[in-house]
């Protein structure tokens, strides 16, 4: 069992760290690749595809075969919640807000996460849990670059990209206890990008646009931002498949002392004593969600466990 937990929050870490760099990158390139709905839909489409090499190469396309009824409609779901609408939502949003905001906003995942995986999940907070959320949260609202929310259209739709976003991964927490962590991320993206296309196409159609055609720097962040978000999806999963959905969503919030060092660096050319707080508000919340994780693997670990 231990095996298992550390299995999730290895991945849940790397996931983070992948997360930190794609938010602060992907600002540059929604601004650079527009409409966000024709920058997201090719994405989620490019990865697709390289999801589907994966797959082909690694020979799990077989696995499709076994899959239930009940599954495939899990499935379908997560493709339809997860891989498509709060995308184009999360996207638009952080064309027209900072990235710092986004950064905020998207790492309140794991609320809604513990939100919904009480009753779904029956995954309940403990009071070190609750205290560590605390500080998480306390850390996220430290941060270098943020003034305020303004309640912005922008910030209602990174809002809502949040929490469509948990409730995937309760659907994906769900199936992930017997099925492979690339099926499921095959179903995500292959679904999602499909419907993203065809409500770019309309769009299309509507104001009368043929084709897009990308310059040499639009196809670089397009390949940049793809490559970042199939990695992503693989190590997400895999996080959620031996941890418990509340701990590997806490952790996911380390990637917002990286998108926010890269800003300070990069763009603000600015360290002060409120990102060291703010780191060290973090650390320590993530830790005591680690340090819990051991003791509250539920009962599809416990399977995953046996089957592993």
């Amino acid at each position: 069992m231990p095996h298992i937990s550390n299995k999730g929050i290895s991945w849940a870490v790397v996931t983070a760290v992948i997360s930190g760099f794609s938010i602060f990158l992907n600002k540059f390139a929604s601004s650079a690749v527009t409409p966000p709905l024709f920058f997201t839909g090719l994405k989620n489409l490019t990865v697709g595809f390289m999801l589907i090499l994966l797959v082909v190469i690694t020979r799990k396309a077989r696995l499709i075969r076994g899959i239930t009824i009940k599954e495939l409609i899990y499935l379908l779901a997560i493709g339809v919640i997860g891989g498509s609408l709060p995308f184009y939502l999360f996207f638009t949003g952080l064309s027209q807000i900072s990235a710092v905001n986004a950064a905020i906003i998207h790492k309140t995942l794991f609320l809604w996460v513990a939100l919904f995986a009480y009753p779904l999940l029956k995954e309940k907070l403990s009071k070190k849990q609750i205290f560590a959320a605390f500080l998480v949260m306390s850390g996220n609202l430290i941060i270098g670059g943020f003034e305020k929310f303004s309640y912005s259209r922008g910030e209602l739709m990174v809002l809502g990209a949040t929490i469509l976003w948990a409730i995937e991964n309760i659907l994906a927490k769900k199936v992930l206890a017997k099925i492979d962590p690339d099926i499921v991320s095959l179903f995500r993206m292959g679904i999602g990008s499909l419907i993203l296309c065809a409500v770019l196409f309309i769009d299309m159609l509507k104001v009368g646009q043929a084709s897009f055609l990308l310059k040499e720097n639009q196809i670089f962040w397009l390949l940049v931002t793809s490559v970042l978000l199939l990695a992503y999806v693989l190590s997400w999963y895999r996080a959620l498949k031996y941890s418990p959905a509340v701990n590997v969503t806490a952790i996911l919030t380390i990637s917002t002392l990286i998108t926010n060092f890269l800003s300070a660096v990069i763009l603000t050319h600015s360290w002060n004593y409120a990102l060291t707080l703010q780191s060290i508000l973090i650390f320590f919340g993530v830790l005591i969600f680690i340090k819990t994780d051991k003791k509250s693997l539920t009962k599809d670990q416990l399977v995953v466990g046996q089957n592993s």
